[in-house]
C-alpha cells in the first residue's frame, strides 16, 4: 500500500470527541511532525458513521481512500507510519532515532491494522453508505469545518454569489418552489411558499432565523450538520435573506450544543472577513448581518412562535396563528424561520438546479431526508436517504439489523411527537403522506429502532413524560391533558390500572391533539395513540393480567434462576442488594422480596440461566 497519502482525516464532531478522537488526532499529529509532513493531518466533522468513531480516513494521491474505524491512539500511530512518507532525509533519521523504523509498514504492521480497516465498497460499510444519497451531508467528513477555503473548494458560496449578481430574488423563490423543498423541521411546509409570503409583505425590516433548537431525545441531525459544515448552513440562510429582502438574521442554537455554537460563530467571522457577509456582500448592493443566540434548552422553543418570543428575551410560549411569522414575526416584522436541514439543501438546489432535487423522492415529498438512526441497531449514526426509502431498508440494510440477533419490533419516528410504527408495517416509505397514514409524522428526523425487549407501554410513557415536562403550560389541554394521560400510563406500568383506563387514554389523546395551541401539544399524544393502535394487546396485558410481555416494567416482572445454573456466582457478586446468596457450584436463588429488578444479574449471566417472568 502506498505511503504517499494526500491527507489523513480525523473526525472530530461531538461523537468523535466523545469516542476518544482527540488523543487519536494528537497521535497522528505527533507522527506527522516526526516525518516533517506538516499539513497531512486534517480535522473534519463526522461523516455520519457514528458507530465507527473515532474514524480516520486516509486519502491517497490517486483519489482512493482507506477507512479505519474505532481507532485507538496506538492504531493511529501505526496508520501514520504506514501511510506517511517522510519528506526530508532528516525525518528518516528522527524516526530511526525514535526506534520506529521497524514499524514503517515493513514488517507486518498492516496485519495489525486489519482490525481497524474497513472498505466503504464492501460489507457493512457498503450497505450503510450504498443506499444513501448525500446532499446535505456531501461535505461532512470531507472538509475542515473551520476552514472557509475548504468549503469554497467544494463550490461553497458559489450559489450565493450567483444570486447576488445574476439572479433576482423572485427567481430564487421560484427555484425553491420548483424543487418541491418542504420544511425539514417537522411540519413540512413548502419552503418556496413561505419565502414568497415574506417577500410580499410591505415592511421596513425583515428577518431570517435558522432554527437549530434540536430538542428531541436521540436526535442529532442539526448538531452534526452545524458542526461538520457550518458554512453550508450560513450560505443557505444568506440566500433566504436575499430572497425575502432581510438585512439581519439569527442562528438560534441550544446552549447544549457548544461545539456547534463555536463553529458557527467562527464561520460567520470568516465569511465576514471574505465579504460573504456584512455590508455590500461580494460587491453587491445587498447587506446582511448574522449573529448567534443560544437557547436555554426548552423543547417548546423549537416551535417557531415560541422561538421568536425567546429570541426577543421573553418566555418562550407559542402564540395563536395567524398571523404567521412570515407575515408578522420577530419584532413584529416578516420573519422566515427554517431549520438547519432545510437551509443546507438550498445551495445544492441552486447549484444543481431545482429539477435535480425534484427528481428525487416521491410525488409529494421531494429530495432527501436526514435521519438520526439510533436504538437497538447495529450501525447507528446520521444517514441521508431519498424520500420514498422504506423503513425496512433503513433498519435492515443501512442499519445492519437488530443488535444481538433479537427481533425487530417497531420504530419510533419523528421524536417524542412522532409515533410508533410496528415491524409489520416496515415497508412503509418515509415520506410525509405515507407516515401520516400510520399515525406518525416525519418530525425533525429521529428514528429509534426497538426490539422485542422493549415495552410499548413503557415507551409511550417515556415520550409522554418528556413532552409533559416540556409543556409551557399555556394550554389547558396540553398542561392538564398530558398530565392525566401520564398518570394512566404510570398506573398501567405499576400494575394498578383501572378497568376504564384504556378508554380514558383514547379520549384524552383526541382532546389534547385537537385542543392544544401549538404543535407540541397537538402531537404529544402520538406515541400513545399509535402504541394503542398497534400494540393494544400489551396494554391489555398490563391492565388485565398485571403482566409486562416484554419484561421491562419493574413492578410487573420477577427474575428466576433456571435449572441450567452452574453456580458460577457471577450474579451473586454483582447483585447490589444481595438478593442472591453466594453459593459456589450450587443453583442460585433470588429473593423476590429483596430484588429491585435492576437487571444486572440477567446481563452478567453467561449461561442463560436467569429468566424474566
Amino acid at each position: 500500500m502506498s505511503r504517499s497519502a494526500v491527507e489523513i482525516r480525523i473526525g472530530l464532531g461531538s461523537c468523535g470527541i466523545a469516542s476518544g478522537g482527540e488523543p487519536v488526532r494528537a497521535a497522528l499529529l505527533h507522527e506527522a511532525r516526526l516525518a516533517a509532513a506538516s499539513g497531512v493531518v486534517k480535522t473534519v466533522g463526522c461523516n455520519g458513521m457514528c458507530h465507527r468513531e473515532p474514524l480516520v480516513e486516509v486519502v491517497h494521491a490517486d483519489g482512493g481512500a482507506t477507512l479505519y474505524g474505532r481507532v485507538t491512539p496506538e492504531a493511529a500511530r501505526r496508520i501514520a507510519r504506514r501511510h506517511i512518507r517522510p519528506r526530508r532525509p532528516g525525518a528518516w533519521a528522527r524516526w530511526m532515532a525514535a526506534g520506529l523504523a521497524d514499524l514503517v509498514g515493513l514488517n507486518g504492521d498492516g496485519a495489525q491494522l486489519d482490525a481497524y480497516r474497513f472498505d466503504r465498497k464492501t460489507g457493512a460499510a457498503a450497505a450503510y453508505l450504498g443506499k444513501q444519497k448525500r446532499i446535505v451531508l456531501e461535505n461532512c467528513g470531507q472538509i475542515d469545518p473551520l476552514n472557509i477555503d475548504d468549503y469554497i473548494a467544494q463550490d461553497g458560496y458559489r450559489a450565493l454569489a450567483h444570486c447576488l449578481h445574476a439572479t433576482a430574488p423572485e427567481r430564487v423563490i421560484a427555484a425553491m418552489t420548483e424543487s418541491g423543498l418542504r420544511g425539514r423541521g417537522g411540519a413540512g411546509f413548502p419552503t418556496g411558499h413561505k419565502w414568497s409570503i415574506a417577500r410580499s409583505q410591505p415592511a421596513e425590516a425583515k428577518y431570517v432565523i435558522c432554527n437549530g433548537d434540536e430538542g428531541d431525545p436521540w436526535a442529532f441531525t442539526d448538531r452534526l450538520v452545524l458542526e461538520a459544515d457550518p458554512h453550508r448552513v450560513i450560505e443557505g440562510l444568506a440566500i433566504a435573506a436575499y430572497a425575502i429582502g432581510a438585512s439581519e438574521g439569527f442562528f438560534y442554537i441550544r446552549a447544549e450544543y457548544p461545539l456547534a455554537v463555536e463553529r458557527i460563530r467562527s464561520a460567520i467571522r470568516q465569511a465576514e472577513a471574505r465579504g460573504y457577509l456584512g455590508r455590500r456582500m461580494l460587491g453587491s448592493a445587498f447587506s446582511l448581518r448574522l449573529e448567534v443566540r443560544e437557547g436555554a434548552g426548552a423543547f417548546v422553543c423549537g416551535e417557531e412562535t415560541a422561538l421568536i418570543l425567546s429570541l426577543e428575551g421573553q418566555r418562550g410560549m407559542p402564540r395563536l396563528r395567524p398571523p404567521y411569522p412570515a407575515e408578522r414575526g420577530f419584532r413584529g416584522q416578516p420573519t422566515v424561520i427554517n431549520n438547519v436541514e432545510t437551509l443546507a439543501c438550498v445551495p445544492w438546489i441552486l447549484r444543481h438546479g431545482p429539477q435535480a432535487f425534484a427528481a428525487l423522492g416521491t410525488n409529494t415529498s421531494k429530495g432527501t431526508k436526514l435521519f438520526a438512526l439510533a436504538g437497538r441497531i447495529n450501525h447507528g449514526g446520521l444517514i441521508e436517504v431519498p424520500m420514498g426509502t422504506t423503513i425496512r431498508e433503513i433498519v435492515e440494510d443501512i442499519g445492519g439489523g437488530i443488535k444481538n440477533g433479537r427481533t425487530f419490533k417497531a420504530v419510533q419516528i419523528g421524536g417524542p411527537s412522532g409515533g410508533c410504527i410496528p415491524a409489520r408495517l416496515a415497508d412503509t416509505t418515509v415520506d410525509y403522506d405515507a407516515l401520516a397514514q400510520t399515525g406518525a409524522i416525519m418530525g425533525s428526523g429521529g428514528l429509534v429502532v426497538l426490539d422485542d425487549r422493549d415495552c410499548m407501554v413503557d415507551m409511550a410513557r417515556f415520550f409522554l413524560r418528556f413532552t409533559q415536562a416540556e409543556s409551557c403550560g399555556k394550554c389547558t389541554f396540553c398542561r392538564i391533558g398530558t398530565k392525566r394521560m401520564l398518570e394512566i400510563l404510570e398506573r398501567l406500568c405499576a400494575g394498578t390500572g383501572a378497568p376504564d383506563d384504556l378508554d380514558k387514554l383514547e379520549l384524552l389523546t383526541d382532546y389534547v391533539s385537537r385542543g392544544s395551541l401549538c404543535g407540541l401539544g397537538q402531537t404529544a399524544p402520538n406515541p400513545v395513540a399509535t402504541t394503542l393502535r398497534y400494540f393494544r394487546d400489551e396494554y391489555e396485558a398490563h391492565l388485565y393480567e398485571r403482566r409486562c410481555p416484554a419484561g421491562r416494567c419493574r413492578a410487573l416482572i420477577q427474575y428466576r434462576v433456571k435449572d441450567s445454573c452452574i453456580g458460577c456466582t457471577l450474579c451473586a457478586q454483582v447483585c447490589p442488594v444481595r438478593a442472591i446468596a453466594f453459593r459456589p457450584y450450587e443453583k442460585h436463588e433470588i429473593e423476590t422480596d429483596v430484588c429491585t429488578r435492576c437487571d444486572v444479574c440477567y446481563q452478567v449471566c453467561q449461561n442463560d440461566a436467569i429468566e424474566v417472568i
